[in-house]
């Protein structure tokens, strides 16, 4: 397949798995808990299997690897990433800051992705070699020229256990603290990408969680890297840095490395 085709094709999985979520939203969403303790709904599942069976159609030698029903095909060089509700807890609170993310890795490495609000009609669309559209329109992030300046977001600081959250504090006390985005999940991303924040930072993430995110911030000339500077790939251990301006990631590492 070509990549217009592979883009076509996220495309109408996000289509597939936002008609089987906006039925939920604000409804019956049937919320249980996981051996892990994350939530899960009727909606996450819904939407999970409707990309599957698109894939299982349509390219049924790539692999499948998604946050509800587990990995199929695991060998394969091309390997689909799919989580269909990234950030059920305001699903489930009904607030329209979660997104479907799907992504597509060759050889471990995210070459295309996509978060799909589906309520708001929100989408973003990052593809290796090319840059990074909204709703069909290309975006780019903003320039920070100094951390200081820099307006970060995370989703919550309950995330952070006691090491990481001393890093991640050092990281914000040298950037525009008073400004900090709290909650937002693969939502900070697309806002990155569309030049509205400037940094994102985030531990315990899994691959699900960070794959699409990769090629829509650096589709829109920003970075995204591990908290040792390093890209990020299926291997990598869940501390993620996003950049609107990839100039600051020197800064960015530094101050993640002043915690004690």
């Amino acid at each position: 397949m070509s990549l217009s085709d592979d883009v076509a094709l996220a495309n109408r999985l996000a289509d597939a798995a936002g008609a089987a979520i906006r039925p939920y939203y604000r409804g019956d969403i049937g919320l249980e808990t996981k051996g892990d303790e994350s939530p899960v709904t009727l909606a996450d599942r819904a939407a999970e299997e409707a990309m599957r069976r698109i894939l299982v159609a349509e390219v049924s030698r790539d692999g499948i690897q998604g946050e509800e029903f587990g990995i199929e095909r695991e060998g394969a060089t091309r390997r689909w990433v799919l989580d269909p509700i990234d950030g059920t807890v305001s699903f489930a609170a009904g607030r329209p800051i979660f997104g479907a993310l799907i992504a597509l890795l060759q050889d471990g490495f995210p070459v295309l992705g996509v978060i799909d609000q589906p309520v708001t009609g929100e989408r973003w669309v990052g593809a290796m070699g090319r840059g990074t559209t909204f709703n069909g329109a290309e975006v780019r992030t903003r320039p920070c020229p100094r951390l200081p300046d820099a307006v970060l977001a995370t989703t919550s600081p309950s995330l952070f256990d006691d090491h990481s959250a001393e890093h991640f504090m050092a990281l914000a006390g040298k950037t525009a603290h008073r400004r900090m985005v709290w909650g937002g999940d693969c939502y900070n991303y697309g806002l990155l990408a569309s030049g509205q924040i400037d940094l994102v930072c985030e531990t315990g993430l899994k691959l699900h969680d960070f794959a699409a995110l990769v090629p829509v911030v650096e589709g829109a000339g920003g970075t995204m890297a591990d908290w040792n500077g390093e890209p990020l790939h299926a291997g990598s251990d869940g501390h993620v840095i996003a950049l609107g301006d990839p100039a600051r990631l020197e800064d960015v590492v530094e101050a993640l490395a002043c915690g004690h």
